[in-house]
């Protein structure tokens, strides 16, 4: 049926499928080491790319994996390589909120385990960023807002404890919008991030910090908090992969609680494999959550397959329906095309496209506006000052309360707060709160009749490419607005994949496109499959930003890192 479409078209900033002789990784600093490893005289990057081609997957994590055991290089060394990429580019994207100090030591217990030939775990030496709304013991956990400002949790999150026992070692905090409201990191207290594909323009939010760490190669995978499209549509903006995993697939113990029904951890990589892999990590069911589900978890690393593997038409008699109503009216002409052309390279893959009406798909976002606004207005209770939150001076307790949250929220939180209130008070709950839910559960049955004539539905992740910085921020309704494509997926509670399919053109920039995924119910597995077939088939797929690409080559020649200042500014 789209088969007449043109495929996506390729761009000067993307690398081709397997990792080529000047891969993403960059030259470190040659610091003396005690190494007990032989290294040769290829640089770090070298040895990387060589290692990458062993597994063929498509997979950092795995590439990694694989140079660790085979003493290609040690972990030591990689952490040293992404720390002194990460404190070049942070000047100029402000990813992160904090660096962790402990990043080399953990590193060094890595490679000792591989001295005494312990086993190492599946995240072995992956360095991973984590979003600031999700706790990390002893480590800063802000939110994004004054009012935590210097709270250091004595707990790991769940999923962040998982990480580390699975060998991850957390690199740093990423920026947010305070406690996860907003759509481009301009509503945290601390700092704007930058899109590493235009420094002028947002990264998405509200996990922009990750989305924009994992596209500059800060980190190899972050973790992020989707409540409405806070991993899709940054991962969408930045030209990365982003996994929504099933509400109740990941514990939600040591995230803070923005709505917490909509509330889900998710993760954002380079490549779907890595975003797979770090879903299977954090999943699972958890005491500490009673929303976590006991459903056995897939390992959705079986669903891997190389490229060379597959036959020519991989995902014959796969059922994909493209949502019709999220190409109408308002939707970036050039968006609507890359997810068209995305459409047809499924097509060309063997799948089956049909278009499906979803007409309940524009009452999602102001049901999700009033749903989400109410959950938080009354989660943000909490940050008063005398139980959570910094304490303002005040001679009596109302004025403590009132002190406290009126210089410790900012303008956003403050303005859904009292949307809230506003909807659960008792002359207007019937009218807001109480047809949002009806609204919700039309939603939940539409997407579900969807799902079962369709194996996956597919959609672009945000209405639009990347916008500059500010254009939007006095006009809030507009910035709502943005989110339409993604919310739905939150009411219904499933599962979704956001991964680059293509570029638009906006004056001199080149900027990505997400096609977003939906599958049915604890159904990821299906999802990572068929994504991770679409990027290995997709023509010059590694999406890399020109704060890289354009000076990959002098990168891999410079013996200082020192001089990457001089080569991004």
């Amino acid at each position: 049926m789209l088969s007449t479409l043109q495929p996506p078209r390729c761009s000067l900033s993307r690398f081709p499928l397997h990792l080529p002789s000047k891969p993403f990784f960059f030259h470190s600093k040659q610091t003396p080491l005690s190494s007990p490893y032989p290294i040769a005289n290829a640089t770090l990057t070298d040895q990387i790319a060589t290692s990458a081609s062993s597994p063929s997957l498509h997979s950092q994590i795995l590439s990694i994996r694989h140079s660790l055991l085979s003493r290609q290089f040690t972990a030591t060394q990689l952490a040293e390589s992404y720390l002194n990429r990460l404190r070049a580019l942070e000047p100029h994207l402000k990813s992160f909120l904090h660096v962790s100090e402990t990043v080399l030591s953990d590193a060094r217990e890595i490679d000792d385990k591989i001295l005494r030939n312990e086993e190492l775990g599946p995240l072995a030496g992956v360095l991973v960023g984590v979003k600031d709304n999700i706790c990390t013991a002893g480590m800063p956990s802000t939110g994004g807002s004054r009012i935590l400002d210097g709270y250091r949790p004595p707990f790991d999150a769940t999923a962040v404890r998982r990480i580390k026992e699975l060998g991850g070692i957390v690199v740093g905090k990423t920026n947010l919008d305070e406690f996860g409201m907003g759509s481009t990191t301009e509503a945290s207290a601390f700092q704007v991030t930058a899109n590493p594909w235009d420094l002028k323009r947002v990264p998405g939010g509200s996990s922009g910090g990750s989305a924009s760490a994992v596209s500059a190669r800060q980190c190899v995978v972050s973790l992020g908090s989707d409540t409405g499209g806070s991993v899709r549509q940054p991962a969408s903006f930045c030209g990365v992969v982003g996994l929504k995993p099933t509400y109740g697939r990941v514990s939600r113990f040591g995230l803070m609680a923005y709505a917490s029904s909509l509330d889900v951890i998710g993760c954002l990589g380079t490549t779907v494999a890595d975003a797979g892999i770090l879903l299977h990590a954090i999943s699972g069911h958890d005491t500490l959550d009673a929303t976590s589900s006991k459903r056995e978890v897939d390992d959705f690393t079986s669903q891997f397959t190389a490229v060379d593997s597959l036959e020519s038409k991989p995902l014959k008699g796969l059922r994909i329906g493209l949502i019709r109503e999220t190409l109408d009216n308002g939707v970036d002409g050039e968006v609507s095309s890359a997810i068209r052309a995305a459409a047809s390279h499924l097509e060309e893959l063997g799948c089956s496209i049909n278009e499906v009406s979803l007409p309940s798909f524009s009452l999602g976002l102001p049901a999700y506006y009033i749903l989400a606004s109410s959950e938080s207005s009354s989660n943000l209770a909490r940050y008063d000052g005398v139980r959570y939150g910094n304490q303002a001076v005040a001679d009596e307790l109302t004025g403590l309360y009132q002190n406290s949250r009126a210089t410790g929220f900012g303008s956003e939180v403050k303005m859904r707060i009292l949307m809230g209130t506003y909807a659960l008070s008792s002359g207007y709950y019937d009218a807001y709160y109480k047809r949002a839910q009806q609204v919700r559960s039309i939603i939940q049955k539409s997407f579900k009749a969807a799902l079962d004539e369709n194996d996956i539905l597919i959609s672009p992740a945000a209405p639009s490419a990347a916008y500059k910085i500010g254009e939007k921020v006095k006009d809030p309704l507009a910035m709502y607005a943005g989110d339409i494509m993604t919310v739905n997926v939150n009411l219904a509670g499933l599962p979704a994949l956001v991964l680059p399919c293509g570029f638009v053109r906006d004056g001199s920039s080149d900027l990505p496109v997400g096609l977003q995924m939906i599958g049915a119910a604890f159904d990821e597995g299906k999802l990572v499959k068929v994504g991770h077939i679409f990027e290995q088939t997709l023509p010059d797929c590694r999406f890399v930003p020109p704060l890289l690409s354009d000076h990959i080559d002098h990168i891999d020649h410079i013996d200082h890192i020192d001089h990457i200042d001089h080569i991004v500014g």
